[in-house]
């Protein structure tokens, strides 16, 4: 146990319901359970039924019920962001602000060193009065943080904000290329839109910064400083970083149909490709991404979830395509053990949709990268890896969003040929950073968040 007094040191952390949120909260959890902090996670009977195999330390991490209170507009029994479509996260977020009197009454009954939370922009209120230290964790990365969840940004209060409006990156923003261009903009209109009784998303996070302690982010500085050092600026308050917290690498080997079929390719030689357990792609993009493989004439291993419209992944594609692929490609629907297949010696390139955790799964691994994001914070990553590293090429789009065949076989042919000036390049950045960010930098970061926690409310 790293600290002699660190079993008496409890902490309550506290996550916006939605898995997105609770499972890096939970593998945060699993960091400082490991140095001997006891944590109470707060969290509703559901999400706890699919998080409680993800406790490593059941002795220090205790799971405390949350009932979430029925909302007019929230679906009967709904308890998180899972149980209901998009639109209606609004009125999740009103029940989620009526749980307060049970966190209030769980402070009191445990009385916590510190709270972290990121949603709860009224924990503050419940904590000071009690001397209780609050810290606002973000599972995002800083970029997604500073592009628009800034005071510069000037968000106007009684009407939605414009492209126009958005096409400015905030006065002070560090970065030229970690930008969102022409109608990748959209992707940020949600900010004024309502999430909780008279309250945007904007004014939720925004509020929930300014008034906790301390700011904490799920980035390393190595990689995210600059925007570090604005969103401190901005806020006029210490960010301290954990670094990405993924979870343990836990001893379980890749499963053997798996491991059989990579096996039979040279080292390096096989393009993976996975977009994450959210995204479903229309049936007409997913019938041309599967079609870029073919191009490639590489061997391949393509893990998504069904197009819409489609039962399985076999049923959508395209016409003689398993046949012309046979023994080269496979394409499969279901979930895939995606560090395990990334540290296979077989593979040699990801094409990924640059969520948060593939990011930095990215990074880690010996793989070259491609990337094609979808959303807002993915796109952010993107052009962090690719324009700001340059450890990874980003697929062209059309003006639509359109990804094409050619443009994907070709971003991915560029960088498999490690004579290529591309190819090249992108390797020898990625082997610079995966030196810099190394598993005793990761642990070092968990160390000072340590350090800084322990120090009393000033």
């Amino acid at each position: 146990m790293a600290e002699t007094d660190s079993s008496e040191f409890r902490i309550l952390m506290f996550p916006w319901f939605a898995f997105g949120h609770m499972t890096p909260y939970l593998h945060l959890a699993n960091k400082l359970a490991q140095k001997g902090y006891r944590i109470t996670f707060a969290t509703p009977q559901n999400a706890i039924n699919r998080l409680q195999h993800l406790n490593l330390f059941p002795d220090f991490i205790s799971f405390h019920v949350i009932t979430v209170p029925s909302v007019t507009g929230l679906p009967p029994g709904a308890e998180t962001a899972s149980d209901v479509p998009i639109f209606l996260t609004h009125f999740l977020a009103i029940a989620f602000d009526l749980t307060r009197d049970q966190l209030q009454s769980l402070v009191t009954s445990i009385k916590p060193k510190f709270i972290i939370y990121d949603a709860a922009y009224w924990i503050p209120e419940v904590a000071k009065p009690l001397g209780i230290k609050t810290i606002n964790f973000n599972v995002v990365s800083a970029a997604s943080i500073a592009i628009v969840l800034v005071p510069a940004r000037n968000v106007p209060k009684d009407r939605p904000i414009t492209m126009e409006e958005l096409a400015t990156p905030p006065p002070g923003y560090p970065s030229t290329s970690v930008v969102l261009r022409g109608t990748e903009l959209e992707t940020l209109l949600f900010v004024t839109n309502p999430f909780g009784e008279e309250m945007t998303f904007y004014e939720r996070i925004t509020l929930s910064m300014k008034n906790c302690d301390v700011i904490s982010i799920r980035t390393c500085y190595e990689v995210e400083g600059k925007l570090c050092d604005y969103i401190s600026s901005q806020y006029q308050k210490q960010v301290l970083l954990t670094g990405p917290v993924l979870p343990e690498d836990s001893n379980s080997s890749l499963d053997e149909r798996w491991s059989n079929w990579l096996a039979g390719f040279e080292p390096g030689s096989v393009v993976f490709c996975a977009f994450g357990s959210q995204l479903i792609l229309e049936m007409a993009q997913f019938r041309e991404l599967v079609l870029a493989f073919e191009l490639t004439g590489l061997p391949f291993f393509i893990a998504l979830k069904p197009p819409l419209g489609a039962e399985t992944v076999e049923e959508a594609l395209p016409e003689g395509f398993e046949e012309r692929v046979k023994g080269r490609g496979v394409v499969y629907g279901g979930w895939v053990q995606q560090p395990l297949v990334l540290a296979h010696p077989s593979v040699g390139c990801f094409v990924s949709h640059c969520g948060f955790g593939s990011m930095w799964e990215s990074l880690l691994s010996d793989c070259q990268i491609v990337l094609v994001p979808h959303l807002g914070d993915q796109i952010l990553n993107t052009r962090l890896l690719a324009d700001e590293m340059k450890v990874a090429v980003e697929v062209k789009k059309e003006e639509n969003g359109w990804i094409s065949k050619e443009n994907l076989s070709e971003a991915i042919k560029s960088v498999m040929d490690k004579e290529s000036e591309v190819g090249k390049l992108v390797m020898e950045n990625h082997k610079k950073w995966r030196e810099v960010i190394n598993p005793n930098l990761m642990d070092g970061y968990i160390d000072k968040f340590l350090q800084v926690v322990r120090q009393p409310v000033s």
